[in-house]
């Protein structure tokens, strides 16, 4: 059975991602999590051939799966880790580097993903009534947020850490980061409007430094938080009669089936909700379970 040296697998890793940028046309959301889950299992590989205890690539990649479980990763993360493997291997293999795929026979951990909860559009609309019937900057602020949330399917991490730089209104787009990765959304014009208005207007109510770049400001003039955020949308779930169930991501869910039901293409999807595997897309093609 062929096995790797370390310098090898990390050449033949980086052909791999080469692959899938030249010819797939992965985004850098998916090559950086092809990299991330790749360097994790040489590193893995390369430690464990130095101990001299396990002879072959099939009994390498078994103990990698115990070393996964090990590590408390989820059965999803760990999954998706496989699922690298495989498509790593399988590449090998396919480009005549290797003769056989050692992972032919790995079975992936099990995952039971729940269908995702979503708001319905009457019950969006009961959820963002709440603020618009305020006249408080920050209620101004949780309207537009609100808003460009269930028009992007933003994470809530992504849209407390929108800078001014970020935003192109005039070409109705913004640009948002996760990890180290970027990707443009394009808007409505409803939205864009939304969003100019405050940042000429109601967003100065809330800045007491000149020098803040962050879209989003707490009352202290400092960029809103995450978790700042999602106590937002709970309580405005709350005071709606929506239950505490309705969080930013309820909304990243809902704007992500709306996209499936209108017959929006899945890998559309995927690079706009940023996800670096088709997998984590596909689940939006599941029966809708709403908030009650």
């Amino acid at each position: 059975m062929l096995c790797y040296n370390e310098n090898p697998m990390k050449q033949d890793i980086a052909a791999f991602l080469d692959h899938l940028v030249r010819v797939r046309g992965s985004s850098q959301n998916t090559i950086a999590a092809y990299r991330n889950d790749l360097s994790q299992l040489s590193d893995f590989l390369s430690a464990e051939k130095e101990k001299g205890i396990l002879a072959t690539q099939e009994a390498l990649l078994l103990a990698y799966l115990v070393h996964l479980k090990g590590k408390g990763y989820s059965p999803a993360t760990s999954a998706r880790k496989v699922a690298s493997a495989r498509s790593f291997f399988k590449f090998l293999v396919e480009s005549g580097r290797l003769k056989e795929n050692p992972v032919r026979n790995l079975a992936s951990p099990q995952v039971n993903k729940k269908a995702p909860r979503v708001l319905t559009q009457a019950e969006y609309v009961k959820l963002v009534d709440v603020p618009k019937a305020m006249t408080t900057p920050e209620s101004r602020r949780d309207v537009v947020m609100l808003e460009l949330l269930y028009a992007t399917g933003l994470r809530a991490t992504e849209i407390v850490s929108l800078q001014l730089s970020d935003l192109d209104l005039d070409h109705t787009s913004l640009w948002c980061r996760h990890g180290d990765s970027r990707r443009q959304l394009h808007l409505t014009t409803e939205v864009t409007d939304l969003v100019r208005e405050y940042v000429t207007n109601g967003r100065l109510d809330l800045l007491y430094d000149a020098g803040e770049t962050a879209v989003f400001l707490n009352r202290r003039g400092h960029q809103l938080t995450r978790q700042g955020f999602w106590q937002i949308v709970k309580n405005y779930a709350s005071r709606a009669g929506l239950g505490d169930r309705v969080t930013p991501h309820t909304l990243r869910h809902s704007f992500a089936v709306r996209k499936v039901q209108s017959g929006t293409d899945l890998h559309a999807l995927q690079e706009a909700l940023g996800h670096a595997y088709i997998s984590s897309t596909r689940v939006y093609r599941q029966p809708l379970s709403t908030v009650k």
